[in-house]
């Protein structure tokens, strides 16, 4: 029989008796396992067919995904087997479904996480990065791996996955603003400092520059290093000489001190190595205001 002619309510029923069937066989004990893989293989291959319907499809899918998870306490797979299995209907698929860890996480064990971890890395490391200014070709294999990375990164807690997650899109400032937060968030502050380093020089200081230098400033101070702080302040005004970063360096090293000697500093220096015609009008408009 055409099921393309069969009206979708009548289809639509009849999905949702299979389900049925599916979590009455995973209660009854060992031996549904495989049938839920089954299903949910062929629920996934359809969701791309019925794309009106992706919605509802997809609700279906997570449901026989939570039953496969219960089923695999009644009838264990191999970890590895379970890992590889994961990864295929996640990533083998046009529409493939976002799976949630945590209720494979005894399924999987030591073993089974450690081969998922490998494999997810291993591919997702193989993906271009996309460098700042560029247009990245998000195709479906890379929002795939995208989505395995993510939630695989949320499950184990880790912050090198976050950080690899976050450097494979480098195409604006914003990126580098990320990188250098999870780094920051996680204690690992030269890292991030390192990060905010890079951004500047991708930014060229447009976009999200600004952001990245308060960053800096902002850690550094947390942690006592004013001095450090005021470099970062004096790094930005010399490399975009401007009254706003003027400003920011003179609050700063106002309120830790020496002043006087940094603003000497500084204004000798962009005049030496300053584009003439902007250290001019800068100059103008810093005299105009007495500072």
């Amino acid at each position: 029989m055409d099921r393309s002619a069969v009206p979708w309510g009548e289809r639509w029923d009849g999905l949702a008796a299979v389900v049925a069937d599916l979590s009455a066989l995973v209660l009854a004990g060992p031996g549904a396992r495989r049938v839920a893989e089954q299903v949910a293989e062929l629920l996934v291959a359809g969701t791309s067919r019925h794309r009106a319907h992706r919605a509802a499809l997809a609700e279906l899918v997570d449901r026989v995904l939570d039953l496969h998870a219960v089923a695999c306490g009644s009838d264990p797979p191999s970890p590895v087997g379970l890992a590889d299995w994961l990864l295929h209907v996640q990533t083998g698929f046009a529409e493939p479904p976002e799976v949630r860890l945590a209720p494979y996480a005894a399924a999987l064990g030591e073993e089974g996480l450690a081969r998922y971890r490998a494999e997810a890395v291993a591919r997702f490391s193989k993906l271009p990065v996309i460098a700042f200014g560029r247009t990245g070709r998000y195709d479906r294999e890379r929002w795939a791996l995208l989505r395995v990375m993510e939630e695989l990164a949320e499950h184990v807690g880790d912050v090198d996955l976050q950080v690899l997650v976050l450097t494979r899109d480098l195409s604006s400032g914003w990126h580098y603003v990320q990188v250098a937060t999870v780094l920051r968030d996680a204690g690992r502050t030269e890292e991030a400092l390192e990060w905010v380093g890079r951004g500047l020089r991708a930014t060229g200081g447009r976009g999200a520059a600004g952001r990245l230098v308060d960053l800096a400033v902002d850690e550094c101070l947390r942690l006592g290093w004013r001095e450090r702080a005021v470099r970062w302040r004096r790094r930005a005004f010399l490399a975009w000489p401007a009254v706003e970063t003027y400003d920011r360096l003179r609050a700063l090293a106002s309120g830790v001190g020496g002043w006087p000697q940094v603003r000497a500093d500084v204004l000798d220096e962009v005049r030496r190595t300053g584009d003439p015609a902007v250290v001019g009008e800068l100059l103008a408009r810093l005299a105009a205001r007495g500072c």
